[in-house]
């Protein structure tokens, strides 16, 4: 089993996370997924969240439906009912997903108002029932933690290391953090992001306090660079957000070779071309070409022809008719600057 930090990983999903995309909403759906792994077959992947209750009594089946190829997979959840949580990870465990997520980081109002979120930041107590329940009926799926540094007046440098003992405590092993406080009024969700002050520092120190968990750190993370320069401070993972999103060939073309010493570079050309099957089986369920290529738009950021690559898919792909010939059209305005490799 690989190495990292001095520390022998203990499961495969663990070596995976030294590498992951953030779970964004109305974002990491599964067309978003399966693009991010036509450019990285082990880079961990995460669905958008979804809430214990809406799995518990919605359509399950819809709401955890993916592809065996978009593995390694994390399913993020929400929530604060122990119980509802535990259900959730019940329902979900047939699905097959390599580790469950709890979302303690998101700020938005719709979250705040179901008591979930980065407001449990404020209520430890019921988050270590919570991931005792999950625990307790996982059996044996990996459960984690998605936290922030802190919330609204708590000092970080006090209240983070407690709520990472507690973690510890009940059972989790690895630890997302993003290392921004999360101010819950006054600050809108997009702000959250960006606004309070990154503290990579203490991430780093919380590593230092807790050499027996996995710290993964979010927030801030614009390159691969920055994600081979954390690791080799001695954290166990580095979790990219927007920057994976809006040029996902920067952070993730070259992340098998770099990041996890196995594959070869993979080229934008490469991504469009593997993702016209996935189109084609898309289509013939009745769904639109919009619905893939929306996720497809930042595929050539910064490179010749991305303009015309954006706007034969911005203003043509939800057109009745449109399908993989478009993609192709629009691929043939973009030079292929650095063909990959074959593998």
């Amino acid at each position: 089993m690989p190495q990292t930090n001095d520390r022998k990983i203990d499961t495969d999903i663990d070596w995976h996370a030294r590498l992951s995309v953030a779970p964004m909403m109305d974002w990491t759906d599964r067309h978003c997924r399966m693009l991010h792994r036509q450019l990285s077959r082990n880079t961990l992947l995460y669905t958008e969240m979804v809430t214990a209750a809406a799995l518990v009594h919605g359509d399950t089946a819809r709401l955890l439906a993916h592809h065996p190829d978009e593995h390694p997979l994390a399913l993020q959840l929400g929530g604060s009912d122990p119980q509802m949580l535990a259900r959730a990870v019940q329902a979900a465990r047939p699905f097959g997903f390599d580790e469950i997520n709890l979302n303690l980081g998101c700020p938005s109002d719709r979250v705040q108002s179901g008591a979930f979120g980065a407001v449990l930041m404020k209520s430890p107590s019921l988050v270590e029932e919570c991931v005792s329940a999950m625990i307790g009926a996982a059996a044996g799926t990996t459960i984690t933690v998605k936290c922030r540094i802190g919330v609204d007046e708590q000092n970080p440098h006090e209240t983070l290391p407690p709520f990472v003992e507690m973690l510890r405590g009940a059972g989790v092993r690895r630890v997302i953090i993003h290392a921004r406080k999360a101010w819950l009024k006054g600050l809108s969700p997009s702000e959250n992001r960006s606004v309070p002050p990154l503290d990579h520092a203490l991430v780093m120190q919380i590593k230092r306090d807790f050499p027996d968990l996995a710290i993964v750190l979010n927030g801030g993370v614009a390159s691969l660079d920055q994600v081979e320069s954390l690791l080799d401070q001695g954290l166990d993972g580095v979790m990219v957000g927007r920057a994976a999103y809006h040029d996902p060939v920067a952070i993730l073309g070259q992340a098998d070779r770099r990041i996890f010493g196995a594959g070869h570079d993979r080229s934008a050309h490469d991504a469009a071309r593997a993702m016209l099957p996935h189109i084609e089986a898309h289509l013939r369920a009745g769904g639109r070409l919009n619905q893939v290529t929306r996720h497809m738009l930042g595929l050539f950021a910064g490179r010749p022809g991305a303009r015309k690559w954006r706007r034969i898919l911005s203003e043509r792909a939800q057109l009745p008719g449109a399908g993989p010939a478009l993609v192709l059209e629009a691929l043939s305005h973009v030079e292929d600057l650095h063909p990959p490799i074959a593998s």
